[in-house]
C-alpha cells in the first residue's frame, strides 16, 4: 500500500490549504490516521488524527485553525488548514496505523510567507 499526499503550496500568512492522502488500496484495521510535520531543522510532530470511531484529536498549536477528516471508504484523509502562520511552514506527512503496519505518505511541502 501506497499513500500518495498532495495539496501543498505557497501561500499568503492567513491563507488556507487543503493537504489530501490517498492509499493505492483499501487498508484493513485502521486504528487511526493521522498528519504529521517537520519544519526546516526540528523534528517531525504530530499535528492531527482521527480514529475510526470518529474521534477528532489536535496539537495545540493548530486548534482552531486544521481540521482534519477522512472520506466513508477510509482510503483518503484530508487536512484543511485555516489561518495559516509562517509557523506552519513544514514538509507534511499523512499515516495510517493499522492492526498490521504503519503506512507514511512522501509529504508534501507547506510554505507560508509572511
Amino acid at each position: 500500500v501506497q499513500l500518495q499526499a498532495s495539496g501543498g503550496g505557497l501561500v499568503q500568512a492567513g491563507g488556507s490549504l487543503r493537504l489530501s492522502c490517498t492509499a493505492s488500496r483499501s487498508i484493513i484495521g485502521i486504528k487511526a490516521m493521522r498528519w504529521y510535520r517537520q519544519a526546516p531543522g526540528k523534528e517531525r510532530e504530530w499535528v492531527a488524527s482521527i480514529l475510526p470511531s470518529g474521534l477528532i484529536n489536535y496539537a495545540d498549536s493548530v486548534k482552531g485553525r486544521f481540521s482534519i477528516s477522512r472520506d466513508s471508504a477510509k482510503k483518503s484523509v484530508y487536512l484543511q488548514m485555516s489561518s495559516l502562520e509562517p509557523e506552519d511552514t513544514a514538509v507534511y506527512y499523512c499515516n495510517i496505523n493499522s492492526v498490521y503496519t504503519e503506512y507514511w505518505g512522501q509529504g508534501t511541502l507547506v510554505t507560508v510567507s509572511s
